[in-house]
């Protein structure tokens, strides 16, 4: 096959890094295909990191629903389908699952391909798409996004999944000393890990000589990070930082650890020694252990990570970081 696919996934930060998944499967298979994403504004940095993307195409849904009526809104939309519309697709694999996406795939011109009503999280959805793939649900979403582009595409999805990303070079919100990124913040209350534990965790790397860092996206989440950050007397804690810088410093991080969240799983992306708590999800479907040994999953759906494990878990990867290093 030579010519373009588009890949509709435009949310949400951790679903759009496992999707990513999907592309060093097709350029291996066809190195001359060309690869377009759709994401949502706040989340283009990040196939933009990949070099094997051709062209990311803004989508701004979150912020024109707020302003609907507004001219603007829809001078955007239309400028928007006009980019959907630029050429003729191979494929469009639409991945987001829900009838946004299906409405934002049927924009484009192309065979759409999804999941079938079985495997879709919305099944009205699986309406927009023109080929359907009986992908499992209960397989990790970065398996399921590369079986259906591999059937779609016609190839096997072989190997454990593979990301390549460019970010940029670290900035200022980097320290000069190894460090550990924290990232204790998350859309959702029942995805946190106990304060304290957090506290007794960062004062331990501290004493271990590792300065620690805690980005923050809200004024709650800058506060705790304020909070956290008087545990550990080397921690920094950053001027809110846009998804770009992030991962750069993610990428120079000896390690990771952090909740169920989508820093979380680009630092596993990305080669990062990262540790993900868990306690309200199930890592079967969503954890970064699935990008190699250098991540780990701990708890669970209702299992709230133990201190002691995700202290020794912490302590083996940032030994064996520093090995790598030396």
């Amino acid at each position: 096959m030579t010519g373009a696919i588009l890949v509709v996934r435009p949310s949400s930060l951790g679903d759009v890094v496992h999707a990513l998944a999907l592309v060093a499967d097709a350029k291996r298979a066809r190195p001359e295909l060309a690869i377009d994403w759709v994401a949502e504004e706040a989340f283009v940095d990040l196939p933009r990191m990949c070099p094997d993307v051709r062209r990311v195409i803004p989508l701004a849904l979150r912020r024109w629903r707020h302003a609907a009526l507004e001219r603007a809104t829809w001078r955007e939309a239309a400028a928007f389908r006009a980019a959907l519309r630029n050429e003729r697709y191979d494929a469009i694999l639409d991945l987001q699952e829900q009838v946004k996406g299906g409405v934002v795939a049927r924009m484009a011109r192309g065979v759409r391909h999804g999941f079938d009503r079985a495997s879709i999280r919305e099944p009205l959805a699986a309406l927009f798409d023109d080929v359907h793939h009986a992908v499992g649900r209960g397989l990790h979403f970065a398996t399921r996004c590369r079986r259906l582009a591999a059937r779609a595409l016609g190839y096997e999805a072989e190997g454990p999944p593979r990301w390549r990303f460019a970010p940029p070079p670290a900035g200022a919100g980097a320290p000069a000393a190894p460090y550990v990124v924290a990232v204790h913040a998350t859309s959702r209350a029942g995805k946190l890990w106990p304060e304290e534990r957090w506290r007794t965790l960062l004062h331990g790397f501290a004493g271990d000589g590792l300065a620690v860092v805690l980005p923050w996206g809200a004024d709650d989440e800058r506060l705790r990070s304020e909070r956290l950050a008087q545990a550990a007397g080397t921690a920094v804690v950053p001027p809110r930082m846009a998804l770009a810088p992030l991962a750069a410093l993610l990428a120079g991080a000896r390690l990771c650890v952090g909740v169920d969240t989508g820093l979380v799983h680009l630092a596993a992306a990305l080669g990062t020694p990262t540790v993900a708590l868990f306690t309200s999800t199930d890592p079967a479907g969503a954890g970064v252990a699935i990008a190699g040994p250098h991540a780990r999953d701990l708890g669970g759906n209702g299992l709230v990570p133990l201190l002691d494990d995700v202290r020794r878990v912490a302590a083996t990867l940032v030994q064996g970081a520093g090995a790598a290093a030396a």
